[in-house]
Parts: C-alpha cells; structure tokens; sequence
C-alpha cells in the first residue's frame, strides 16, 4: 500500500518525464544550459555597464548547479542500480528457498535480513526530497516508506507467530517484483535508454501486484491481531506518569480500515496513468 502511494504521487510527474513515482528527473541539465545561456547573455550586457563582477558571480553559480545535477543524477543512478540488485538478491533467494525446501514455512526468516536493509535503506527516499534532487512531495515519499518499514519492522518482525503465514509470502512476493521494475525503470530512464519492456512492466504488473500485495498487507496484519490483543504489546495502560493511553490492537484496526478510501483512489490514478503513458490519452481531472 504504502509503495502505490509513493507510486500514485511520483508517476503523475513521472509521466512526463520519468514514472511513479519517477523516475524523477533530477536537476535537469538542460534547463541549467537555459540558464547558463541567459547567465552568458546577461554577462555581456554587464560588461558594457562595468558589471563584470556580477557577471562572473553569476556564471559561477551557474557552474554550482552544472555541477549539482550531475552529482545528483550520478548519485540517483547508483542508488537505482543498488537498490535493484538488492531486490534481485531477494528474488533469488527466494526463488532457491522454495527449490530446496518446497514449503514457505521459514522463508521470511532467512530471508529477513536482506528485506530489512534493502527496505530501511529506501528511508534514503525521502532525504532526496528533503534536498531537492527528486521532484516529490515529502509527505508522500515520507508515507510511502514509512508504511513498508511498518509492516516489515511493527508487524512481521515483531510479532513472530505470523512469519509463517501465507499473506507474508503475498506481500513479499508482490513487493518484490514491484520494486526491480520499479528501480530499474528509474535507472534506465536517468540513463536516457529506456527498453519498451521496461516501461510496458511499470505501467502493467501493478495491475495484479498492487491488489494482491495489499491484499497480503492486510491479512498479515488481520492475522497478528490475536497476538497483540493478547500481549498488550507497544500499547500504554492508564493509569501512567504520561497521563496518556495508547492501544497498539485498535492503532491496527484503524491502520486497515485506511486501506478502504485510500487503495482504489491511488489504483484508479495509475489506471489513468497507464492508458496516458502507454496510450498516449489527456487525462482531464475533475474537480470535486
């Protein structure tokens, strides 16, 4: 769920120039050149009224933004292709895990660390909003990583009894696939090479993984209620020094029912931007 909110967001810019959920574009290079061909024009004027200095201060902070975006795309190239390996790690271990073993029982668990580092170091996501070199909203970047480290951190790795469960095999399977076409979509489109099958997976394979990975999501979490009703964990009874009370049980009630308004507004959007990326429709929006 959390990573069709990131995707719903990112692809609506992404569209135009990368995907959903991107690939945002970092930085531009060609809209530096604009600026540096209005820089050289602007210099020349100055030197005719002894405004050589500004001039040369200008230049200068063009060069800085030059060299900021190919930074920022370097970086973002390298982080893509990272984060696509670590997801094909993933994919071949689970793969091997259901060859050598034939049953999901202890697949989470050997397959747990890989999950948490490639999903925690996404928290990187939301800092590229924060500086600005990826041309997302921090909100949603924010609320669609933090919903992932959720479910593998607050639900799935803490509450062992429901590691075993089929829903887990669901999201994980889903989550997996999604997320190498998703980081090698962003990684060909930063390195302007862009394969039609690439794309084509992008804005086809979410049409059955989104609902079948929150359809994991949600079971997962329905089947980890027992256990939380029962230990009272990551919940505070009043009374206490704070004064304030706190039930993580009815927190994860709350948490599914969101599901319900959210998942078909965020489905229907990509929907819409399949049919105007791979069918070239306008997409007009009502207002409300």
């Amino acid at each position: 769920m959390g990573r069709l909110t990131e995707t719903a967001a990112a692809d609506s810019g992404a569209s135009a120039a990368h995907s959903a959920g991107p690939p945002p574009t970092p930085l531009p290079l060609s809209s530096t050149s604009s600026e540096c061909a209005a820089t050289m024009a602007s210099s020349e004027e100055d030197s005719t009224n002894g405004g050589a200095s500004e001039a040369g201060e200008e230049r200068e902070a063009t060069s800085k933004r030059r060299r900021l975006g190919l930074l920022a795309t370097t970086w973002l190239i390298f982080y893509n292709i990272a984060m696509t390996a670590g997801w094909l790690v993933l994919a071949i271990a689970i793969i091997r895990f259901y060859m050598e073993k034939g049953t999901h029982r202890g697949l989470y668990k050997s397959i747990q660390k890989t999950l948490k580092f490639f999903q925690t170091f996404a928290l990187l996501e939301i800092v590229h909003c924060l500086i600005g070199i990826v041309p997302t909203s921090v909100l949603v970047a924010g609320v669609q990583v933090s919903s992932r480290i959720f479910m593998v951190w607050l639900v799935t790795h803490s509450i062992k009894p429901i590691q075993n469960e089929e829903s887990v095999v669901l999201f994980l399977v889903a989550w997996t696939v999604t997320e190498i076409t998703r980081y090698s979509f962003y990684t060909f489109n930063l390195l302007n090479h862009l394969p039609y099958f690439i794309k084509w997976a992008r804005y086809n394979f979410f049409i059955i993984l989104y609902p079948v990975g929150v359809a994991g999501e949600l079971l997962t979490i329905y089947a980890a209620l027992p256990y939380v009703k029962k230990s009272g964990m990551f919940s505070l009874r009043l009374p206490n020094k704070y004064n304030v009370s706190f039930d993580y049980y009815y927190f994860l009630l709350i948490t599914m029912a969101s599901y319900i308004p959210l998942f078909p507004q965020l489905y229907f959007h990509m929907l819409r931007q399949r049919r105007k990326v791979l069918h070239g429709e306008v997409i007009v929006e009502k207002d409300d």
